[in-house]
């Protein structure tokens, strides 16, 4: 996927966050989130996998060390999702480290327990 599909697809995902954001607001369960921001990218016409499983490769050995992604879209762009009071940089280190591990350019760190969403959005780019 060339860098002009991914902006777009990207832009998709922000829209989607607002609409949400803007439909529930703040307060609710990450998991009550999850659920809408789902619904809300697949009718776009976008494909999302939940709680998809991130292994680790070490020694050679692909090893399932229990991490999750909230999202991934068209299995190029990781959304984790937070529903909390405010971001703190161990936030911004596990995106990264998603990012890494999965080899993927994209992410987005969405909290959506904020009065404005443009305050909750993150956008993370993986230089590969």
């Amino acid at each position: 996927m060339n860098r002009e599909q991914l902006e777009a697809i990207g832009k998709q995902i922000v829209d989607a966050a607002f609409q949400v954001h803007k439909e529930l607001g703040p307060g609710l369960l990450e998991s009550a989130y999850e659920a809408c921001l789902v619904s809300e990218l697949i009718e776009r016409g976008l494909r999302v996998e939940r709680q998809k499983t991130l292994p680790i490769f070490y020694n050679g050995k692909k090893l399932d060390a229990g991490y999750r992604l909230d999202l991934l879209v068209k299995n190029e762009i990781i959304i984790e999702l937070k529903a909390i009071e405010k971001f703190l940089p161990i936030h911004d280190a596990q995106l990264i480290s998603y990012l890494k591990l999965s080899k993927k350019k994209l992410g987005f760190l969405i909290n959506f327990n904020v009065t404005l969403i443009k305050n909750g959005i993150k956008r993370k780019v993986n230089k590969i």
